[in-house]
């Protein structure tokens, strides 16, 4: 199994796509720094995290020891879950039917369970004006996800049946149903699937890393070395 001997650097605001990869870094036991971007404050749109995001979204990741031992950025919650998954040889399956499942699901996420929960949450909680019409369209998708989640979960564990990134990939989405005007009681299996996730000591200690007691991005960070050709 590979292993790590350097942190690697994960950029990083504790919304659920960001505690995709801190679940993930923690299921895997490596050694991490989280570096805090305050995408409230526009800490995104700086030159030095466009160095390593250039579309300007949490999370984004520097593996310092990355392919033949160069460092690597990677942005994109699902790129990064998959990078780790291969370097680190698990929760991302080698055979190509297991791992084609999991890319399936891993797809619905970023596609579906996660874009469409992102627009319940705006419409629902945060838009200056009630828009039934939008309120009802992505309150009716959202309880259609998690509908098609509660039939893939019937007599599994998991998602893909065995703990994968597929699951990593959900699970800070699904803890949001009661913003998302979801009744989870409706949903067994996800209701299930929910609490034998936060049992597993490396998806609690994910979901539980805060954004304010980061480090800042520094000067010589290795995302600009990377950026600028320096390394």
């Amino acid at each position: 199994m590979t292993s790590q001997t350097k942190p690697i650097d994960l950029y990083y605001f504790p919304t659920p796509n960001g505690k995709k990869i801190s679940v993930m870094l923690e299921e895997l036991g490596v050694p991490y720094t989280v570096h805090h971007v305050h995408i409230g404050r526009g800490d995104q749109f700086k030159p030095e995290f466009l160095a390593i995001s250039p579309n300007n979204r949490i999370p984004a990741i520097v593996d310092p020891e990355g392919p033949d031992g160069e460092p690597i950025s990677i942005f994109e919650s699902g790129a990064i879950l998959q990078y780790l998954g291969d370097k680190f040889g698990r929760f991302y399956p080698a055979d190509v039917r297991k791992r084609t499942e999991v890319n399936q699901w891993l797809m619905w996420q970023m596609g579906g369970f996660g874009p469409m929960l992102g627009q319940n949450h705006h419409f629902v909680q945060y838009a200056p004006e009630k828009i039934p019409y939008a309120i009802d369209r992505y309150v009716n998708e959202t309880r259609r996800l998690y509908r098609v989640l509660n039939t893939q979960l019937e007599g599994r564990n998991y998602i893909c049946g065995e703990f994968s990134i597929a699951d990593i990939a959900c699970i800070g989405w699904a803890l949001g149903h009661e913003r998302q005007n979801v009744d989870i009681a409706e949903f067994p299996n996800v209701r299930d699937w929910i609490a034998r996730m936060q049992a597993r000591p490396g998806v609690a200690a994910g979901l539980a890393v805060k954004g304010e007691e980061s480090k800042p991005l520094r000067e010589d960070d290795d995302a600009k070395k990377v950026l600028f050709g320096q390394r």
